[in-house]
This record gives structure tokens, C-alpha cells and sequence, in this order.
């Protein structure tokens, strides 16, 4: 069951990554541009909120079935803190990813509180790109470019 699960959060990370890619060029481009914001405009900002949602519950499954989690339990807080790996997996990567995870959402909340164009479109830049930003920043590349 593990390794299924693992198969399915690192395949549906590429979707999560490249819809939030879109998602942020869409936004600058639009708000650079000065263009009006459009249905296409809200169904990409949904769409990605959906994909991370989904990976974010995803991921809370893989958290918890991980072999890796046993490390707790073996190591104590303390000792997961001082190795850099299991840190990444343990700590750094699920709580930055529930990070972007909220930023996408408050993003997605305030924009369609908006009512012209501009402040709609230029929301929805700034809180999906730092929310790239921090998913660039916590992945585990080593295992994701092997």
C-alpha cells in the first residue's frame, strides 16, 4: 500500500507543480498586461486549488503509512532534527507543503472577494507565487530527479 500511495503523491506533484506553474504565469502575464480577468482565468486558479488539495490529503495518507514515520519513535524529535533527510521528509517538506497549501487557498478565497479585474488577477499572483516559491523550496529533488 505504501509504495502505491508514494507513486500516486510523486505522479500527482508534476500535475500540482505545472498547474500551479500556469496558474502563477497566467496571473503575471494577465496582471503585466493589464488584461480583464476571465472564466478561464477562475477555472485555472480553481483547478489548482483542487490538485493541491487532493495532493495535500494525499500526502497526509503517505505521512502516516510511511516507514519513515517509525523514525518518531526510534530517533525522538531531537534526533530527526539533526539528520538533514529525515528532516526533509518528516518535518520541512509536509509543513511547508501545508503552508502552500493554505496560501493557495487564502489566495483563492480573497480573489473571488474581488470585484474588478486587476486586484482579482494581481491576488492571485501574489499568493500563488509565493506559494511556488515554497514548494520549489521543500521538494525532495533527490528523489524526484532519480
Amino acid at each position: 500500500m505504501y509504495e502505491a500511495i508514494q507513486v500516486l503523491h510523486s505522479y500527482w506533484a508534476y500535475l500540482v507543480l505545472l498547474i500551479l506553474i500556469i496558474a502563477v504565469v497566467n496571473a503575471i502575464v494577465k496582471t503585466v498586461g493589464g488584461k480583464e480577468y476571465s472564466a478561464n482565468d477562475f477555472r485555472i486558479s480553481l483547478f489548482t486549488l483542487i490538485v493541491s488539495h487532493l495532493q495535500l490529503l494525499i500526502g497526509f495518507i503517505l505521512y502516516f503509512v510511511s516507514p519513515r514515520f517509525a523514525v518518531f519513535g526510534e530517533l525522538g524529535m531531537g534526533g530527526v532534527m539533526k539528520d538533514a533527510v529525515n528532516r526533509l521528509y518528516l518535518i520541512e517538506h509536509p509543513l511547508v507543503n501545508i503552508i502552500v497549501v493554505v496560501l493557495i487557498t487564502i489566495g483563492y478565497s480573497k480573489h473571488k472577494k474581488k470585484l474588478t479585474s486587476s486586484p482579482k488577477l494581481k491576488t492571485i499572483a501574489i499568493f500563488y507565487t509565493i506559494a511556488l516559491v515554497l514548494l520549489i523550496s521543500r521538494i525532495p529533488w533527490s528523489a524526484w530527479l532519480s
